[in-house]
């Protein structure tokens, strides 16, 4: 009998860091699946909170390392973006690892603010305030700045954000400029809408910083779509990116920081590849060799880290309501959730996750589609990471045995995009999700966040009860 856990087996190095089967169910990072859906039920999101703070302390490390073996003179700095998960869980725990934050829109602020009310960060604590920028947002920067919140610093995205600062801001502080990175070649554009073009970063510096005595040029900031990849784009981006930092540093003299903004991508098969050491030490070598050429100080280094911080702890359950035969080979397994709801990458951008069976890995396998519940024909997710096809165990209706799945690394950006606690496509209810965690002692411990969305709070958000 071909077995699913056989076929596992010998298509991935398998078990994993991340993955185990003991009595034919699934554990992720040493959590029994079955036991969490035993308890709550599915569908389900879950979260382990103990991958944040593994994930930070490898980057750390990774960086530590190459800058070690590289005698690098600048230091590293971890900055959390919130835009993969604002959760008050995610922030609480990444900030146990001394970071720092960098914010892209409006309300981050007011979030940065109850942070601090809370004691989990200081007015000495970074926040790097990217995107381009309303009115509202460029306001509370500047009561941030106002307030003392020194390391609060402003990355200008164009030649005139600057001016609000300016004329609001009643204190000496920092700022960072923005460079418009090209895209990569298959993109719809040849250059980044955000950021200012790298001919006019000069000009900018010194018509508007180099004779104010209010404000200082702190950091060079950098981004790419696809992120930090060993390809030619990245090394060929990353190298006119240093050489910009290096022409500037000649007459800002207060530049000392490189931000080389997010990137960093997180497994999404179960035979993922990327050698994180390596790519730290790439990049340290390469900030280093150009700055030795051009008898440069070497800079301060940052990172913004948010799908690789907190994509890997993410995951989200469903059971198996019903098969389907449609046609003579076209056989769907639909599941007690939404696709296009709940997984919106997977829809949208057609993101691929590791896709695991919870349950019955002692059965035999086949070929499957799965299905969600709305009416949208796109609600399904029909192929793998590596492969065209899914295969999931065949589990006869005589043995009323149910059959869960799970879907994997699914922390980030997911529950914004999907509109969490509002309306969904269908009036798909938002699945309840669930924390966990371990003792002191390494037991685990687990707890409900938020209930299954209701279908009172989606009529008072359409406005049929007040």
């Amino acid at each position: 009998m071909n077995r699913y856990i056989d076929l596992i087996q010998q298509t991935f190095d398998f078990p994993t860091k991340e993955f185990r089967v003991e009595n034919n169910e699934l554990l992720f990072n040493g959590v029994n699946l079955m036991e969490i859906i035993e308890t709550y039920g599915t569908p389900l999101k879950l979260t382990y909170l103990p991958k944040i703070s593994e994930s930070i302390q490898n980057a750390k490390t990774y960086f530590g390392n190459a800058m070690e073996a590289h005698d690098y003179k600048g230091k590293y700095t971890y900055c959390y973006c919130t835009k993969s998960s604002h959760f008050s869980f995610v922030l609480n725990e990444a900030l146990k690892n001394d970071i720092h934050i960098e914010t892209s829109s409006t309300f981050d602020i007011p979030l940065v603010r109850s942070l601090y009310a809370e004691g989990k960060i200081t007015k000495d604590t970074y926040i790097i305030c990217n995107g381009f920028k309303r009115d509202l947002y460029k306001q509370y920067i500047s009561e941030l700045l106002n307030d003392g919140f020194r390391n609060c610093v402003p990355i200008l995205d164009n030649l005139s954000e600057i001016d609000y600062y300016l004329e609001h801001v009643n204190v000496p502080f920092q700022v960072g400029i923005r460079i418009a990175a090209d895209e990569e070649p298959k993109f719809g554009f040849y250059t980044s809408r955000l950021g200012v073009r790298y001919n006019d970063i000069i000009k900018l510096y010194e018509e508007k910083i180099k004779n104010n005595p209010n404000v200082s040029l702190k950091m060079l900031h950098f981004f790419i779509n696809s992120g930090i990849r060993d390809t030619a784009y990245y090394w060929s981006e990353l190298t006119r990116f240093i050489q910009k930092y290096v022409d500037l540093k000649k007459i800002a003299p207060s530049l000392d920081t490189m931000d080389i903004g997010g990137g960093w991508p997180i497994k999404t098969n179960v035979f993922f590849d990327y050698d994180y050491q390596y790519m730290a030490d790439q990049i340290v070598k390469n900030i280093k060799w150009m700055c030795a050429k051009n008898n440069t100080t070497e800079p301060n280094i940052f990172t913004e880290f948010g799908s690789y911080t907190v994509g890997e702890s993410g995951a989200v359950l469903y059971s198996i309501l019903e098969e389907k035969l449609q046609n003579d080979k076209e056989l769907w397994y639909m599941i007690d959730g939404s696709f296009i709801t709940q997984l919106p990458d997977s829809w949208g951008l057609n993101q691929k996750y590791i896709m695991l069976a919870v349950n019955n890995w002692d059965e035999e396998y086949h070929n499957i589609n799965l299905g969600g519940l709305t009416c949208d024909s796109m609600d399904y997710y029909n192929s793998e990471a590596h492969q065209f096809n899914i295969y999931l165990p065949k589990v006869e209706k005589e043995k009323k045995k149910q059959q869960y799945i799970g879907f994997f690394h699914t922390g980030a950006y997911q529950e914004s995009l999907g509109g969490y606690g509002g309306i969904q496509h269908c009036l798909i209810p938002a699945p309840k999700h669930v924390l966990i965690d371990r003792n002191p002692d390494g037991s685990i411990k687990h707890w409900l966040f938020a209930e299954d969305q209701t279908e009172e709070s989606m009529l008072k958000t359409l406005g049929y009860k007040k």
